[in-house]
């Protein structure tokens, strides 16, 4: 069985980030995005079972790298960069296009795994789109999975319903953070992923035509402004009048 995983290389969420002409700067103690490391894990453990081949996707500039390298780090067997200029701000119906022809390029999957979402944009909108790109099921927001006769079987959770959902493969699945308990690379590991290859590919090599750009553009970004400090209310016997008429002045009750 050949799994595909889509990764992303993220800003570090511990790290101080910034904008620049309305885009997340990039390079900078960038990581394998944490929820993707759920993913990775679930590819690799179904790949162990059944003597399958882990490839790890990803699109981003160059130093993208360092999150496939994280990626063979804990088990997958090679790796593929998509690096163009052209792909810069792209949005995700121009990622998963992309994503969908590089899969095609190194010969198709019997199953994609993504994870939930990425947390630099948090929208969870790419494993749906990317299964619509390659035309296969999406079973997204799996908390478990399994593959057996060419069916994969997950199990979620909606609000307070567990659902069990199951499709023929070619199929894509995204996975939860609570699908799995990520491996932590030992150092043996990280040595031999140092010999793992990886391919590094353009918009030309998958036969796209790229110079139109994103779909969606940003029109305008701002900082989050600083948080200011709080109004701290002594209760002497009139706490409560005085919570009333904050929300009054504040115009966050309506007053008639």
């Amino acid at each position: 069985m050949k799994i595909v995983v889509c990764i992303k290389h993220v800003p570090d969420l511990q790290s101080e980030r910034r904008l620049e002409d309305g885009r997340l700067v990039r390079g900078e103690e960038d990581v394998l995005n944490e929820l993707d490391e759920n993913a990775v894990e679930a590819a690799v453990s179904l790949a162990e079972e059944s003597d399958g081949e882990v490839v790890v996707l990803t699109m981003g500039p160059e130093d993208s790298e360092d999150g496939v390298r994280r990626a063979l780090q804990m088990g997958a067997d090679s790796g593929v960069v998509v690096a163009d200029d052209s792909l810069a701000g792209a949005d995700v119906v121009t990622t998963a296009r992309v994503l969908a022809a590089a899969i095609e390029r190194i010969g198709g999957a019997d199953l994609v795994i993504t994870g939930m979402a990425s947390l630099d944009a948090m929208t969870s909108m790419l494993p749906g789109a990317l299964a619509a790109a390659l035309g296969r099921p999406a079973l997204t927001l799996a908390h478990s999975l399994e593959v057996a006769d060419g069916v994969v079987t997950i199990a979620r959770t909606v609000g307070t319903i567990r659902e069990e959902l199951r499709a023929p493969l070619p199929a894509l699945v995204s996975v939860t953070d609570q699908a799995n308990e990520p491996r932590y690379p030992n150092f043996a590991a990280m040595r031999a992923a140092k010999k793992k290859p990886v391919e590094f590919w353009d918009g030309e090599d998958l036969g796209l035509e790229l110079e139109a750009g994103p779909g969606v553009a940003v029109v305008d970004t701002q900082e989050r402004p600083a948080r200011e400090a709080g109004t701290i209310v002594t209760d002497s016997g009139r706490a409560g009048a005085e919570l009333a008429a904050w929300l009054v002045d504040n115009k966050l009750i309506p007053t008639a």
